[in-house]
């Protein structure tokens, strides 16, 4: 288990860094739109962002 964690990490690391590689001032706009969310806008999209993944783990496993 701790190979397929460490893999899974390995693969968001790569995902997460798609963005910033293939079109940096885009990513430094959304960044900048980030920042200014409030505490709770930025809990909802985290939120969001956990169920979407959850919900994908057992769809696909």
């Amino acid at each position: 288990m701790g190979k397929t964690l460490i893999l899974a990490f390995a693969l968001m690391l790569v995902l997460e860094g798609l963005i910033p590689f293939a079109s940096p001032s885009r990513w430094r706009e959304t960044f900048a739109r980030l920042i200014s969310m409030t505490d709770g806008q930025i809990r909802f999209v985290g939120l969001s962002s956990m169920i979407l993944g959850l919900a994908m783990l057992f769809v696909f496993s």
